[in-house]
């Protein structure tokens, strides 16, 4: 179905004023958001994607509206998993929490950015080469493979943009708020904040060489791709301080992702079966093979990721590994008073952290080897009560 122009214009517009809003009325001001705020937020995106979606199912037939949720759906679980290597990268440079939100939003900017290039870039490919879909359909698999890695996530929180630029560009140490560059001994250099944005924005164009391939294994219209791909996006940022403590509990969120993927990218090949125009594959003839619907990819999408939240959630060991990374976590932010100096907020860390110090004493013994560096942890939870202490005693003097 061809999308008249006026369509395309209106909807770009919307999305960049939703992205303008987010930055003059919530992120231009430092600060942590609250759980509330979060909440209300997240839920206003997400109710706008639908909406949309509504939209596209109303104006634009069964087919159309079916693969907008389908791609949707897929690209907002690929964005969760997204925030396992942000979490990281953001704690890797020990970035403020009150600035996190604009880091964030630099990085949902970023993957607009570089999606839609790799979206139209795509989208040409296939018009002209039918046998790029054996390409996108092999790019998936190996990622589904990349997926079922033990500690997938660990090693990408320095990547090859910032290790270059902490070599050959004079960096500070330290923080000056939200500023990319500082004055230190005269001489300007940048700030933490510059490399941690370049770091998310490297990382951003990694994930797009994952997520459009998965889309378009769905859908081919790029108004779906694009649009879906867009709002799947917006509420990220809002979706990081909404979960940010349940993200260690989905220990199974990557097996799920690892399905998904594989049952794309075997959709994506037998897609390239069914359209082969390669001569050393059936003498350049379509192979006569399986076709998945739409329809049904959404409900095999829906069911794996339903299953794998509910897994993890419910699982004593997910429970567990929340328990301990949680308070090791917050043990180190409630320590580190250049991450949050808030009262309200540091008394909010430290609470959440006696909390999880108490779910750690009741683990079974078969889970209390999760605490990898036990002296460590011990220790960072004794520095903090150590800390508290301290503080209480300062506010009685006063």
């Amino acid at each position: 179905m061809q999308v008249p122009t006026t369509v395309w214009i209106l909807t770009i517009i919307g999305i960049a004023g939703l992205l303008a809003f987010d930055f003059f009325f919530h992120v231009r001001k430092a600060h942590t958001p609250t759980l509330r705020e979060s909440a209300i937020w997240s839920s206003i995106y997400v109710g706008l994607a639908l909406l949309f979606g509504v939209g596209v199912l109303v104006f634009g037939g069964v087919d159309m509206g079916t693969e907008y949720f389908a791609g949707y759906v897929t690209e907002k679980a690929l964005s969760v998993d997204n925030l396992f290597v942000f979490l990281i990268i953001m704690a890797s440079f020990r970035v403020p929490r009150a600035d996190q939100q604009k880091v964030l939003l630099f990085g949902i900017v970023f993957s607009l950015i570089a999606r839609t290039a790799f979206i139209f870039l795509g989208a040409a490919l296939i018009n002209s080469f039918s046998w790029v879909f054996y390409i996108f359909g092999l790019i998936l698999l190996l990622t589904a493979g990349n997926l079922l890695r033990p500690n997938a996530h660990d090693d990408e929180s320095d990547g090859l943009i910032v290790r270059l630029a902490k070599k050959f560009l004079p960096a500070s140490s330290h923080y000056d708020g939200d500023k990319l560059f500082t004055i230190e001994n005269g001489k300007r250099v940048l700030t933490p904040m510059l490399l941690v944005m370049l770091a998310i924005g490297g990382t951003d164009i990694l994930f797009a060489l994952d997520s459009i391939p998965a889309i378009f294994g769905l859908t081919q219209n790029v108004f779906v791709v694009f649009t879906a791909t867009a709002f799947s996006l917006m509420g990220l940022r809002q979706l990081f301080f909404l979960i940010d403590g349940l993200l260690d509990r989905l220990i199974y969120l990557s097996y799920g992702l690892a399905a998904v993927l594989g049952f794309i990218g075997v959709k994506l090949v037998l897609h390239a079966l069914h359209e082969n125009n390669l001569p050393f594959i059936n003498d350049g003839e379509h192979v006569t093979v399986l076709e998945i619907s739409t329809g049904a990819s959404l409900l095999v999408i829906l069911g794996v990721l339903t299953v794998t939240v509910l897994a993890s959630i419910f699982s004593p060991k997910g429970k567990a590994k929340n328990a301990v990374s949680g308070a090791k976590r917050h043990a180190i932010d409630y320590l580190d008073l250049n991450y949050e100096t808030d009262i309200v907020e540091r008394e909010r860390i430290f609470t959440k952290m006696v909390s999880e110090e108490e779910q750690l004493r009741t683990l079974p013994e078969k889970y209390k080897r999760l605490i990898r560096h036990e002296t460590e942890v011990m220790e960072l939870l004794h520095r903090a009560h150590a800390e508290h202490d301290k503080a209480l005693q300062r506010e009685e003097q006063r």
